[in-house]
């Protein structure tokens, strides 16, 4: 990707060849795959409204997954609170991307990851998801890698603890 293109051709680019991908990587953060394509969605927006101050228009697509992690960790604040002044319980139903998983154990595997801390999620997420290299996940998410390594050994550790205690 060249800086000389114009936001245009530049994120109708990126969204061909980036789109679905992290819409899936949305949708293991946030409640529902809808709500998951609407984060995307306003990242590329952002992206295209951006796009002539970017220094580094090479760096877009790190930009993007910073993005809608950072607008996906945005949607579990804000349904936290509303949750909190809700008067009754609203069932969540569950997205089309657990519905395509099928298989009882990943199932479980996504229900025990929504249990995790928002940051150890991210990681493990960012990590075992999305095949991202620590210095990656680090920047990703504007923490050191040492703190990646904390958060991605916790983790896993919680994970494993809340798997075998399902029955």
């Amino acid at each position: 990707m060249t800086s000389g293109w114009d936001a245009d051709e530049a994120v109708t680019a990126l969204y061909a060849a980036h789109y679905a991908e992290l819409v899936r990587l949305a949708a293991l953060l946030v409640r529902s795959s809808g709500e998951a394509e609407e984060i995307v969605q306003d990242s590329f927006v952002a992206m295209h409204d951006k796009w002539r101050r970017l220094r580094e228009p090479e760096k877009a697509v790190g930009y993007l997954r910073r993005t809608v992690v950072n607008r996906a960790r945005s949607s579990q604040r804000h349904h936290r609170v509303a949750d909190k002044h809700s008067s009754t319980e609203v069932a969540v139903s569950p997205s089309a991307e657990q519905h395509a998983l099928a298989a009882e154990s990943r199932a479980a595997v996504i229900d025990a990851l929504h249990r995790l801390p928002t940051r150890q999620r991210e990681v493990l997420v960012l990590r075992y998801y999305g095949n991202l290299p620590e210095a990656d996940i680090a920047a990703t998410l504007g923490i050191s890698r040492g703190a990646v390594k904390s958060h991605a050994s916790r983790g896993m550790t919680a994970l494993r603890s809340s798997l075998e205690d399902s029955p």
